[in-house]
């Protein structure tokens, strides 16, 4: 992994299949990564569920609600904003996020 100006690489671009999560482990932290199909836009958010516990928002579904990009949950269905982390069944309720981008086709989170 290479830092350039508070940037980590994370990984290949071509390594993400669009619309489905991968997880990366980031300075010692689990990170749900996801490249979404409609706007090649990636995001990143904690891999922990705040409701269960249980590191498997990668294995979230993706979505939209509105024109919010969404991940919802594998073990209880909530949903979260994978722009803000936001749960919108639970607004007390946040993910982490990590800002991201693909700089040289690779994704890269913000430290």
């Amino acid at each position: 992994m290479s830092e350039r100006s508070g940037w980590r690489r994370v990984c290949a671009v071509g390594d993400l299949v669009p619309d489905r999560g991968t997880a990366a482990l980031v300075d010692g932290e689990q990170v749900a990564v996801f490249l979404l199909a409609g706007t090649g836009r990636v995001h990143a958010v904690a891999h922990r569920d705040p409701f269960s516990g249980a590191n498997v928002m990668a294995r979230g579904l993706v979505g939209t609600r509105g024109e919010r990009p969404t991940v919802a949950s594998p073990m209880h269905k909530q949903v979260f904003d994978l722009t803000t982390g936001e749960c919108l069944d639970d607004p007390a309720v946040r993910l982490r996020v990590w800002p991201a981008r693909v700089t040289d086709d690779w994704v890269e989170l913000a430290l």
